[in-house]
């Protein structure tokens, strides 16, 4: 059994809890990255129960690197498959940069669509 500590405020004992992990002070913060940071404010607005619960047990942040490394895997995975296919390549780059950073930019905003799509929104 666990000893808990106390503190008074005023006329009241006010238990001094601490998380494991996450969600207080003294804790450093962990990353989470671009699509972490987006899945959380889904979560937040959208599945507020969901949300609720991975919080209070511990695991929202643990789920929210998972779900950022997913979505930058994929979205790289993306942007390759379609580079092949399209032909993005070395010797479009060496022959007309510029052309080729449009086409890499346009490409991971598509890659970065379906991935929000099927992994942060979900």
């Amino acid at each position: 059994m666990t000893d808990i500590t106390y503190r008074v405020e005023g006329d009241y004992l006010i238990p001094e809890l601490i998380l494991d992990g996450e969600g207080y002070e003294g804790c450093p913060e962990k990353e989470i990255g671009q699509y972490g940071e987006l899945r959380e404010r889904f979560l937040r607005e959208h599945r507020h129960g969901t949300y609720t619960v991975m919080l209070l047990m511990g695991n929202l942040t643990t789920h929210l690197q998972e779900i950022n490394g997913q979505a930058e895997e994929e979205v790289e995975r993306l942007i390759r498959k379609m580079m092949e296919r399209q032909g993005v390549d070395e010797v479009l780059k060496a022959s007309d940069q510029m052309a080729w950073v449009r086409k890499v930019n346009a490409l991971r905003a598509m890659a970065e669509e379906v991935v929000m799509r099927e992994i942060v929104y979900q």
